[in-house]
């Protein structure tokens, strides 16, 4: 039987979990978005960036991606989350994802992303 791991976690969620090669990251925001309230194109950076620390933690990284999805408040902006996206993956084969629009939990808060990689 395979060893779940979980790393930072608090009281109402584990950030990472590493279970039977899989790494699960809970939905990534910008920590800083209420000094980007207004910017997606920051929060998207922002975010990716986040993914990225949480995954090499996690022993991986973006090249092993599985899945993704992608809540943005407004989808019609969808296509500047895009650009940024597609920039982020220019050396990887992209994984399954959804995109959709979502009512985040703070206003503030324009995308958050969920993804899942090999280790």
């Amino acid at each position: 039987m395979s060893q779940i791991t979980r790393l930072r976690s608090g009281p109402k969620l584990s950030r990472i979990v590493k279970y039977n090669g899989i790494v699960y990251l809970c939905g990534q925001v910008d920590e800083h978005y209420h000094e980007h309230k207004d910017d997606l194109i920051a929060q998207t950076h922002a975010t990716l960036a986040r993914i990225d620390e949480h995954l090499a933690e996690a022993g991986t990284d973006k090249s092993k991606l599985l899945y993704a999805t992608v809540y943005i408040k407004d989808i019609t902006q969808a296509g500047q989350m895009n650009e940024i996206w597609n920039a982020w993956l220019a050396d990887c084969v992209p994984p399954a994802r959804s995109c959709v629009q979502a009512q985040m939990a703070n206003p503030n808060i324009l995308v958050e992303i969920t993804v899942q990689a090999a280790c």
